[in-house]
């Protein structure tokens, strides 16, 4: 057999061995992704407690997902949260790593870094009890206030109606902005510096540079910030379960908790998987447009 009849089955061996080593993933994938969607798009097809027989409904959960006001208005929280989780992180984050990058050689650059990134490793959970402290009506932010003589706007930011979701949006953006502020920075440093040297050759400002430059350099990058941050505003749990709880009313309620309470509280999970399934549809509505932008503008 010569060499034009081995390469066929060198090629067929090599696939077959390229699958065997991803089988393993593929199968966890299987089981752990597919799966639980597969039987939660089921489940949301029936009136169910978890325990007892079930009740075929069809689509009738999908249609009190979008008649039921409490449910309806914590996709819409969720999607106002999308400015404080994407939009200040990203805009800020933008900012701040443009000014690092000026002064990338100097030690206050390194202590930057550090301090932004610090939320990043801190427990969700941890921060959202120490804003709650720091929120609360007799916290240190109404303290800061009185000292200067701001006494009259102090509240309970995590407990006035008008304020709860601003200041739960305020938490998430702080966590956020490490985040987006590094993944920038970091699609910064790959800027060819013989643009930004052209650029002030031309006459161009350091504003100029930013958006001629700087901006269009990084679509990518901001890409991938928005993409997360979306993601994090519309699945948000932790913050506001510690934070706030879904109060007060229902004014800070998201689907993540929403899901939570209709699922092991009031035991309907058929509900709360057809709330399930209506938001991972949102965040690939959302998702999805971001990376073909980000692809588009790269042809």
């Amino acid at each position: 057999m010569g060499p034009s009849h081995r390469r066929p089955a060198v090629a067929k061996l090599r696939g077959f061995t390229g699958w065997l080593f991803v089988a393993p993933a593929l199968a966890f994938y299987a089981v752990f992704v597919l799966r639980p969607i597969a039987l939660t798009v089921q489940y949301s097809l029936y009136d169910w407690d978890g325990i007892g027989p079930s009740t075929w409904v069809g689509p009738a959960n999908y249609g009190r997902v979008f008649t039921d006001p409490d449910l309806f208005d914590s996709l819409v929280n969720a999607v106002k949260l999308i400015v404080f989780f994407s939009a200040i992180p990203v805009v800020l984050g933008l900012a701040i790593a443009a000014t690092i990058r000026r002064i990338a050689a100097s030690r206050l650059a390194l202590i930057a870094r550090t301090v932004l990134f610090l939320p990043q490793v801190i427990p969700l959970v941890a921060a959202g009890i120490a804003w709650s402290w720091l929120l609360a009506s007799t916290g240190v932010i109404n303290q800061l206030l009185s000292l200067v003589g701001l006494g009259g706007v102090t509240r309970a930011w995590l407990g006035d109606f008008a304020t709860a979701l601003p200041a739960v949006g305020m938490i998430g953006a702080w966590v956020l902005l490490g985040l987006c502020t590094l993944l920038l920075l970091a699609g910064m440093s790959k800027i060819d510096p013989a643009l930004y040297e052209a650029a002030r050759l031309d006459g161009a400002g350091a504003w100029r540079e930013f958006v001629s430059i700087t901006v269009p350099s990084l679509r990518q990058e901001i890409a991938v910030c928005v993409t997360v941050t979306v993601i994090a505003a519309l699945a948000s749990f932790d913050i506001i379960y510690i934070s706030t709880q879904g109060g007060p009313g229902n004014t800070t309620m998201v689907p993540g908790l929403q899901i939570f309470y209709l699922a092991f509280s009031e035991r309907e999970v058929g509900m709360a998987s057809a709330l399930a399934v209506v938001l991972m549809v949102l965040v690939i509505a959302c998702a999805l447009p971001i990376q073909w932008f980000a692809k588009d503008g790269n042809r």
